[in-house]
């Protein structure tokens, strides 16, 4: 089974606020892209992950993600689910501490 449309669609609307988003699909999960860096993955069931690690991991545990087996990446908070702002908020600081 892979990723379904919907779940696709509802991932890219809800990251749309940090402008152009691309995306590719692997071994079953899609890998999420803002203007070419990657800061998140969404799996098969359609559960969106923030790539994290240090400080920014920390918070997202804080607000109660789970990490995505052993992999540097978070479940995005539930809150964040229903508010894009909050979710790009999250997706900004991955992009950041990608290009420290």
């Amino acid at each position: 089974m892979s990723v379904s449309d919907a779940d696709i669609a509802f991932a890219t609307e809800l990251f749309a606020p940090l402008g152009s988003i691309t995306r590719r699909k692997m071994m079953g999960g899609l890998c999420l892209y803002a203007d070419g860096g990657l800061f998140g993955i969404l799996d098969r069931e359609g559960q969106i992950y923030i790539r994290a690690k240090g400080r920014l991991a920390d918070d997202l545990a804080d607000d109660g993600a789970r990490q995505f087996g052993r992999m540097g990446y978070w479940s995005l908070p539930d809150a964040a689910l229903d508010d894009p702002e909050t979710a790009c908020d999250w997706a900004r600081r991955s992009l950041s501490e990608a290009e420290e």
